[in-house]
């Protein structure tokens, strides 16, 4: 019977051991604290915001450690070993320069920036700096995505034909306000968009071709859109949309077997290996799905310690990438920031 691999996923708990500083103790940065403390050895030592009470909340929320009540603060703290920029995406580009030129290594909460102009500009000031930066894509460092990364790479769906991923929740009219804010890059793409859009560029190397199509909300971000990236030998389709709660599977297809990807794709999660008779063949699943941002943060951790600028994982060139491609996306839909 054909097996899937085993996750290559080192124990996090093994990871050298960093001083981590927040930028902007937000939603996803609660998350990704959550995740630090229960999973790894990793120490958060400061966090900073614009509103002093809210980075002394945040801190006193999670055993408590140095406030800063300014970005510009945060980043020159020496006992900062590496800045996590969890702001909007819309100022990811600003943040992660301050943290650079301030001498501190970054893993920028995706998406990277809001285009490839932005994203090129944060790169190259690492690349001068010597300075480890880091798309912080959580999916591509999860034990889930590293099954299907081998499963594909060793042929056991043959040769790849399709990749299906949706990815919907309800977040317009009624979520965050910045979701509908063109001056904060908002829309469907940048936020949820990126996770099939990530999961395809993943499987299919090389150039791909873009088509899209979709509707915009009446503030001038896309709503809801399709998204079909065409390689040399494959297609893969993605559904992304704000306005409905969706499935959020994924499908990947070859000619001999497919995976199938339950639940929410882009999370910890369980893999299954299907024969063209439907019948599954192997599975895969985690020992937790709780949590799952601290996979990309002892992935950090490790090249930081190790001397490296960035990581194979995630490298510039894939966020570059990727970017690229989400710049199409939005010319095609008619989408544009001010300011661009």
């Amino acid at each position: 019977m054909t097996s899937l691999p085993a996750p290559r996923t080192l124990d996090p708990m093994d990871a050298p051991t960093l001083r981590w500083g927040i930028l902007a103790p937000g939603g996803i940065a609660t998350s990704f604290a959550e995740a630090m403390l229960a999973e790894t050895g990793q120490q958060i030592v400061a966090c900073g915001s614009r509103s002093i009470e809210r980075a002394r909340e945040f801190a006193s929320r999670f055993g408590g450690f140095t406030a800063y009540g300014s970005y510009d603060e945060l980043v020159a703290d020496p006992d900062v070993d590496v800045v996590y920029v969890a702001s909007p995406h819309s100022a990811h580009r600003e943040h992660a320069l301050l943290a650079l030129r301030a001498g501190k290594p970054v893993l920028v909460e995706k998406a990277f920036a809001r285009n490839t102009a932005e994203a090129t500009e944060v790169i190259d000031e690492a690349r001068s700096r010597g300075l480890f930066c880091m798309e912080a894509m959580w999916s591509r460092f999860l034990p889930r995505y590293d099954v299907v990364r081998q499963a594909v790479a060793d042929g056991l769906l043959g040769d790849l034909q399709s990749i299906v991923a949706d990815h919907g929740q309800l977040l317009y009219p009624d979520g965050p306000q910045r979701l509908a804010d063109p001056a904060l890059a908002g829309g469907a793409l940048l936020d949820l968009g990126i996770y099939p859009i990530s999961l395809a560029a993943m499987l299919l190397p090389g150039a791909l071709q873009v088509a899209a199509t979709g509707v915009l909300t009446p503030e001038g971000v896309d709503r809801t859109e399709t998204i079909t990236l065409t390689g040399d030998e494959a297609v893969a389709t993605g559904v992304t949309t704000m306005a409905a709660q969706t499935a959020n599977t994924a499908v990947i297809a070859g000619d001999s077997s497919r995976l199938e990807l339950p639940g929410w794709f882009y999370q910890p999660g369980p893999v299954h290996l299907v024969g063209p008779d439907d019948q599954v063949l192997d599975s895969y699943t985690p020992a937790s799905t709780q949590h799952g941002l601290h996979f990309e943060a002892v992935e950090a951790a490790r090249r930081i310690s190790a001397g490296d600028v960035e990581s194979p994982l995630m490298p510039w060139d894939e966020t570059l990438r990727i970017m690229r491609l989400m710049d199409e996306v939005r010319a095609q839909l008619g989408v544009h920031y001010p300011g661009e």
